[in-house]
């Protein structure tokens, strides 16, 4: 397998997938703040010009969370996502869901008002609008969670790995968790060694993938 992915962006998450299911893969860096995703070469990999990209065999999957689905698919013995048929498997579904369109897409907005648009088109009031969503959605993952070590049963899940990566990049955009008991889970996931493994393959920093 081969993944195509760049320092600060989601691609942290399907390294992440990777290193916990142990499987042989190779990293490529794709400087797409300097262009790399534009050039021919790589948008025959991905017309979108985005990164993650997971090239599996010949089989090309985007989107960080459809990456780490697979991957938990393709290793059933690593329990990154619940057995089908099962109540966790569709919690599992709904907290994944629910990070990336109630956190996630909060973030990037956040972002693209900071820095990503051109700056005739970044709108301050946005920021500010999406930094009080965020505040609100937060919540309802703290609540969630609860004072439990992982967001679905008793077991390490990709939930986990967007939960954490998404906790990280609020972090970064200088967001606060709201809840000491997010902050305990935060600092445990970033603890794991599939976690650490990962941030090193793209030397990415302690704050944000």
């Amino acid at each position: 397998m081969k993944l195509y992915g760049h320092r600060n962006s989601r691609a942290l998450r399907a390294l992440w997938a990777l290193e916990e299911v142990g499987a042989p893969y190779e990293y490529v860096e794709v400087d797409i703040m300097h262009g790399e995703g534009r050039k021919p070469s790589f948008l025959k990999v991905n017309p979108g010009g985005k990164v993650p990209v997971l090239d599996d065999g010949g089989i090309i999957i985007t989107e960080s969370a459809a990456i780490c689905m697979h991957l938990a698919d393709k290793f059933p013995a690593s329990q990154l996502l619940p057995p089908i048929g099962i109540p966790e498997r569709a919690d599992c579904y709904k907290w994944i869901s629910f990070l990336l369109t109630e956190l996630d897409a909060l973030l990037w907005t956040i972002a693209k008002h900071r820095f990503a648009l051109p700056k005739e088109h970044r709108i301050p009031a946005v920021i500010d609008c999406a930094s009080w969503e965020f505040e609100a959605a937060v919540k309802i993952l703290s609540t969630g969670l609860g004072d439990r070590p992982y967001l679905v049963g008793a077991s390490f899940t990709v939930a986990d790995i967007i939960a954490g990566h998404t906790l990280l990049w609020a972090k970064s955009a200088r967001l606060e968790l709201g809840s000491d008991s997010l902050t305990r889970y935060l600092s445990a996931l970033t603890t794991r060694i599939a976690f650490t493994r990962a941030r090193e393959r793209t030397n990415a920093p302690a704050a944000y993938g």
